[in-house]
């Protein structure tokens, strides 16, 4: 009987163990993006987002820091004749993340854009 209930505990334990790591995995990590687009490129230029300028994508994370590093490498722009500029934002578990700069892409401490507007790989499309 002992061994019955040792074993139980122990999967048990396991099941919960699991039940965290998939908690832990099913990411609270949302990125808000905001496309502008080069002049005549708009229909190209959201369609990532289908076919709208602004969505949201769950992005892997299991911390607030790792949220907001996703968040910064999604302003990575190869399409510079299609995309100008981008703000990115992004909430872990509901809570706003920082990214440093304004909607602009101008310094701010407090901002929530993770996009400097002196990014090389944005506003090259003029």
């Amino acid at each position: 009987m002992k061994t019955i209930v040792g074993v139980f505990g122990l999967v048990a334990s396991l099941g919960v163990g699991f039940a965290g790591t998939a908690l832990a995995d099913d990411s609270g990590c949302v990125v808000h993006y905001v496309r502008t687009a080069c002049q005549g490129q708009e229909a190209v230029s959201f369609k990532k987002c289908d076919g709208q300028a602004e969505c949201d994508k769950t992005k892997p994370a299991d911390s607030a820091e790792a949220c907001a590093a996703a968040a910064l490498k999604s302003c990575a722009n190869s399409r510079l004749d299609i995309t100008k500029y981008k703000v990115i934002t992004a909430k872990y578990n509901g809570e706003a993340q920082t990214g440093g700069f304004d909607a602009e892409g101008n310094p701010d401490p407090a901002g929530m854009n993770f996009c400097d507007k002196n990014r090389p790989d944005l506003n090259q499309c003029d």
